[in-house]
């Protein structure tokens, strides 16, 4: 049986981990492994961490039946709905995150897609978003098409987000209304109209540690860079409400895991991180170097304020990463 540190000197010599080997590393002992997956990171990605920050630009009312989210029409569930926010509102908050520090500001809609008139008013309020200041512009708008995709980067959007969510063989558990081949679709389209992609998924929905090793090998087949792991939040009202949660030594396996899959990648942890005990600190030190802080579109997040002290007892720099 391969050692953890046998495959740690693999990637430092440039070769890939083969599914197999990131298997044995699920029986292997969890702080051998998170101290790797630690050094691996600093190896490959120096001291540097990426922070991001959303806004919930449209929110409800979505066609889709993704199990999980309380966004779904599908399902009763206590949120505020509305429709595209306006201009002022949007930029307003980019400005807000731009002067705490923030590098990069995300605009999330909920959704299959956008109209062409959303698009239209979404590409204006990213034009001002650069205008007045000098945050990076992400999208989250649901399976759009190339040509939408080249209007967002020419209005001034570099990165588009289209999680996954579970491995192929999973994805059918959690969503019937579109397929992850959907998904692949139209992160392809995006990166043929020149955008960068952010895709990941999330953690405690019921698939196998096999399953989220098979996420990270699709990831990388993808040539994705940013990575987001979210562990669930039931939300009741949604049919994973009642799902029993992660251990948190099992969260902390399945990062570091991803980081010896995916060692050149900025692994991001969002959605629930609000539920660890220490706001995700131990998976900082495991082999994430990026994060979503502030609010979360429905649940509540972790200050900007709060988490540079994390990252700065960390060692951490806040930095942007390709």
């Amino acid at each position: 049986m391969l050692t953890v540190k046998t495959l740690e000197e693999k990637l430092y010599q440039e070769q890939a981990l083969e599914k197999k080997d990131a298997l044995s590393l699920c029986s292997s002992d969890l702080e051998e492994l998170c101290a790797a997956a630690n050094r691996i990171r600093k190896h490959f990605c120096g001291n540097r961490f990426d922070i991001c920050t959303i806004i919930n630009a449209k929110s409800g009312r979505c066609s889709e039946n993704c199990k999980y989210c309380a966004q779904s029409a599908h399902y009763h569930t206590d949120i505020e709905e509305y429709p595209l926010l306006d201009t002022d509102t949007i930029v307003k908050q980019a400005k807000y995150n731009s002067e705490r520090g923030v590098l990069r500001f995300s605009v999330v809609t909920s959704g299959r897609s956008l109209s062409s008139e959303e698009i239209n008013s979404l590409c204006e309020s990213i034009r001002q978003i650069k205008e007045s200041c000098p945050i990076e512009v992400c999208v989250s708008l649901g399976l759009l098409s190339e040509s939408q995709y080249k209007c967002l980067l020419a209005a001034g959007a570099i990165r588009v987000h289209n999680n996954l969510e579970a491995s192929e063989r999973f994805f059918p558990n959690i969503c019937t209304t579109h397929s992850i081949k959907d998904k692949v679709n139209a992160i392809a389209d995006a990166q043929s109209a020149g955008m960068q992609v952010c895709s990941g998924g999330i953690i405690g929905l019921g698939e196998t540690m096999e399953d989220r090793i098979d996420l990270a090998l699709t990831l990388r087949t993808l040539n994705i860079r940013s990575v987001p792991v979210n562990v669930l939040n039931p939300i009741p009202g949604t049919p994973l409400e009642h799902q029993p949660p992660l251990s948190y030594d099992e969260i902390r396996r399945t990062i570091a895991i991803f980081r010896f899959l995916l060692p050149k990648a900025a692994i991001r942890l969002a959605g629930g991180r609000g539920l660890m005990p220490d706001k995700g600190k131990a998976c900082f030190l495991s082999g994430a170097n990026a994060a979503i802080s502030g609010d979360m579109l429905t649940t509540s997040g972790i200050t900007i304020e709060n988490d540079r002290n994390i990252l700065s007892e960390c060692g951490f720099i806040p930095a942007l990463l390709d």
